[in-house]
């Protein structure tokens, strides 16, 4: 001044929500920003929607002003409180302060309980009707009032800090118990002064108390105190009888007894009520705290959580398992080997000259096609030579069709060598090397230069 299943924000996050929701009600802000943190640092949605309203509530100054308000708020209560006090014993004054020392029982009840029967009225009536019809007319809600008045500063974003709070404890069904609370504090604090000065002066000076009138009858005035002070006779103070009441000597015992009852009815009609609701006010709030959280279903979170959503990357939920490679061809046994070296380009780009310098002029060509590869295999079943050398083109990527043609060569020959021609680079070439590892065809030789494709191949052998 965080579904339910979630930890809920704590309230001063909740209210910064819910400011900037107040905010965005007149035009939606620019948080492009603010989204990307708020992914990133949170993981589940009202989290993220509430460290989204942090990052805009610092830029729109929110949290500054919350501050202020929350150091102001013990300054403005105490002085609420001491203009109640002061108050207080301006009414004790006026009972008790009169030069003749005359006191009218009755007109000192109704001024000291008039006022404070007619505000606990209305905040019962609070409980029941819509929240907030009696609400601006609390003590609580003036302290709220003034406290942001006064921390409002030069930017004016009090009334939506003041608008977003009342909003949560409406909802969590708290506001008059909350307003409740600060208001039935000063009012018992304000008896307790009222009671203490009223009891020092009639300990130490002397009163006349009676009751007055010009058109209502003696035997009303006996009802009425009786009435009246059978509760505080429940907490042991007197009550002056039919003939206390009706007598018009001062006797000095009756004065006391009429002292007493008048102590009594302000104690138990004024300070105790208010003691008490205090401490229920108390309770409530504490059991209802839980609550204080924005409603995560309204249509303005509702479309917030949408657009977290929408930035997360799609999730795979039936993943590829990925495919197994078959095991890797070990090439025809020694004795079905012929001795001779059989050359294959395979999918090479048109421009590039065939056969190669250091080739022979039997090289074959081939397309990559289908019927293409169906012929080759079956030339290498007839001949089953001891080396295939297969040129590729080094830019080029290797695929599932590359793969699969080599695993058919080498199930028709002895071994298999790659040369990977006109290489634009090393990264090329290792490229190819790391796919030959994945496919789990390591054995097969693979080089950019001709001459170190059977050099390697010979070490290795």
């Amino acid at each position: 001044m965080t579904t339910t299943a979630l930890r809920e924000p704590a309230f001063p996050d909740a209210v910064i929500t819910e400011a900037v929701r107040w905010t965005e009600q007149n035009g939606p802000l620019d948080d492009a920003s603010a989204l990307r943190t708020a992914a990133s640092r949170a993981a589940d949605g009202p989290t993220r929607i509430v460290e989204r309203a942090r990052q805009l509530g610092e830029r729109m100054g929110l949290q500054a002003e919350l501050a202020r308000g929350r150091q102001w708020a013990p300054w403005v209560l105490l002085a609420l409180v001491a203009l109640v006090v002061i108050a207080g014993l301006g009414l004790a004054g006026q009972v008790v302060g009169g030069n003749d020392r005359h006191i009218n029982v009755i007109v000192a009840l109704v001024s000291l309980l008039g006022l404070h029967a007619l505000t606990l009225l209305l905040w019962l009536a609070g409980l029941w009707l819509p929240s907030g019809t009696f609400g601006t007319a609390s003590l609580g809600w003036l302290w709220l009032s003034l406290t942001a008045r006064v921390a409002g500063g030069q930017r004016g974003q009090a009334p939506q800090l003041v608008r977003a709070a009342t909003g949560l404890l409406t909802r969590a069904r708290l506001l008059p118990w909350a307003f409740g609370l600060v208001s039935h504090g000063i009012w018992a604090l304000s008896f307790a002064v009222v009671l203490a000065a009223m009891l020092f002066a009639l300990a130490f000076r002397s009163y006349t108390l009676s009751w007055e009138t010009t058109i209502l009858e003696p035997a009303f005035f006996v009802r009425v105190v009786q009435a009246l002070g059978w509760l505080p006779a429940q907490f042991g103070f007197p009550v002056p009888d039919a003939a206390t009441v009706q007598s018009a000597a001062p006797v000095a015992a009756a004065q006391r007894t009429w002292a007493l009852w008048l102590t009594g009815c302000i104690a138990v009609y004024g300070l105790l009520p208010r003691l008490a609701l205090v401490l229920l006010s108390a309770a409530v709030c504490r059991h209802r705290r839980p609550a204080l959280q924005p409603d995560w279903q309204a249509p303005y979170y509702r479309k917030l959580l949408a657009r977290f959503a929408a930035l997360a990357p799609p999730a795979i939920v039936d993943a590829d398992p990925g495919r197994a490679h078959p095991a890797a061809p070990t090439g025809l046994p020694a004795s079905e080997q012929h001795d001779g070296l059989f050359v294959v380009g395979f999918e090479l780009p048109p421009d590039l000259p065939w056969p190669p310098a250091g080739l022979p002029a039997s090289a074959v060509r081939i397309d990559g096609s289908a019927p293409a590869r169906r012929a080759m295999l079956d030339q290498l079943a007839q001949v089953h030579p001891r080396t295939v050398l297969l040129v590729c083109h080094a830019a080029s990527s290797p695929d599932r069709g590359t793969e699969r043609f080599l695993r058919e060569v080498l199930a028709h020959c002895g071994e298999c060598r790659l040369w990977l021609a006109d290489a634009p680079n090393a990264a090329a070439t290792q490229r190819w090397r790391d796919w030959l590892r994945d496919a789990e065809l390591a054995h097969v030789v693979a080089s950019d230069r001709l001459d170190a494709v059977f050099t390697e191949g010979t070490a290795t052998a």
